[in-house]
């Protein structure tokens, strides 16, 4: 338990310990299972991910392959949306909220290791929790760093990489990952108008 227990209090910890050795095997084994299913089984992969994720919304759908170390530090919301290659280091908590949707090749990383090369090489690591609020889009390729919050109502950039907290409702992106305008009535006004068109 000591380990494990370090490890969700972003305390360094060494991950060779025999509990979490065990939970990154049975995590394993569930995730090769969910790799493994037919496209056209939407229904088992449902059911593999919410045997593996600590919660999620009655909503999941994640394209495959994916891959996380424990998936049991994982939170995820209602209508919750990721596309290929989607990977989830969680060792610490991974909290999203609802509707969000990630895109192609994301990543959000929760494992960090020390600089100085000392203590590094004694295996010692660390992670911090990645918290996403509601009604967010994150682009393809977004790299999510160790102990970052992103508000709800944000657009992140294909690309970024997100090392710093980012507020709500703002379109954000850049390496590193910045605020680059905020989300308005006019975003609303435009995109409803060409909704309407739409359905007309």
């Amino acid at each position: 338990m000591r380990e494990k227990g370090r490890m969700l209090e972003g305390k360094l910890y060494i991950a060779q310990d025999e509990e979490l050795a065990n939970m990154n095997l049975e995590a394993r084994k569930l995730v090769d299972m969910f790799n493994a299913t037919h496209y056209d089984d939407f229904e088992g992969r449902q059911k593999i991910l919410k045997k593996l994720f600590a919660k999620t919304g009655a909503s999941i759908n994640i394209n495959k392959p994916f891959l996380c170390d424990y998936g049991s530090n994982i939170y995820i919301g209602e209508n919750f949306y990721a596309n290929y290659d989607c990977i989830l280091l969680d060792v610490n908590k991974i909290i999203i909220g609802n509707n969000v949707m990630l895109g192609p090749r994301v990543s959000l990383l929760t494992a960090g290791h020390p600089i100085d090369k000392d203590v590094r090489n004694q295996q010692l690591e660390y992670g911090k929790e990645i918290i996403i609020g509601n009604d967010v889009w994150i682009g393809g390729q977004v790299v999510i760093n160790p102990g970052v919050t992103i508000g709800s109502n944000v657009v992140i950039g294909s690309g970024s990489i997100v090392t710093h907290d980012i507020p709500d409702n703002v379109v954000a992106a850049g390496n590193p990952c910045r605020v680059i305008r905020k989300i308005d009535g006019q975003d609303k006004v435009y995109w409803e108008k060409l909704r309407d068109e739409y359905f007309q």
